[in-house]
């Protein structure tokens, strides 16, 4: 038997671990200073893993951005389908707003460093692409699609305002505001 079927089989989450590894190596030093030492530092396995698992890099950050662009879609869609009516989906949106994504700073600094990558490559573009499909889609549960799209992009607008902004420091992304902002798109706003 081969070492490489043998690792498999006595390690099977390696891959897996490594995935999620790279996210906080890039949450930690971005896409920039992500590399397959660091990345393997600290999924805790062999240098040589990185190459088993990944054909380089690039194969390695495509995974790990579609990991986390399914993992933050799946939720939107979990909130969405919890909501029973139109006002619940509302609630629901600002707590995804205010508690979710854009309450936490490493999530939020990956979702940069994904829309960064995105902006110049086409391979990352399809995973914001199928990303935001996903999220428009279960905004549509509740919402018109045009509705639906405008929700998408004031929740992209404010991930990005929160993470250019200090903690505290923007009074417009406090529960009252936001829910306020999604009013006005819902079209129920003053």
């Amino acid at each position: 038997m081969t070492t490489r079927s043998t690792s498999r089989r006595t390690d099977p989450g390696r891959r897996d671990r490594i995935i999620d590894a790279c996210l906080d190596v890039v949450a930690e030093f971005g896409v920039a200073g992500t590399s397959h030492r660091r990345v393997a530092a600290a999924a805790g396995v062999p240098l040589g893993s990185m190459t088993y698992h990944f054909s380089g890099m690039d194969d390695l950050l495509r995974a790990a951005f579609a990991r986390f662009a399914g993992d933050v879609g799946g939720r939107v869609e979990r909130s969405m389908a919890a909501a029973p009516d139109a006002d619940a989906a509302e609630r629901a949106l600002v707590d995804v707003i205010t508690q979710g994504t854009l309450a936490d700073q490493r999530e939020l600094v990956l979702t940069l460093e994904l829309y960064t990558l995105a902006a110049r490559e086409s391979a990352y573009r399809e995973l914001t692409d199928a990303w935001m499909a996903r999220s428009r889609a279960a905004l549509e549960r509740h919402f018109a699609p045009a509705v639906a799209a405008q929700l998408d992009a004031l929740v992209e607008g404010l991930s990005i305002h929160r993470a250019l902004v200090a903690p505290g420091a923007s009074e417009i992304l406090d529960a009252g505001a936001v829910a306020d902002a999604v009013r006005r798109v819902v079209g129920r706003g003053a």
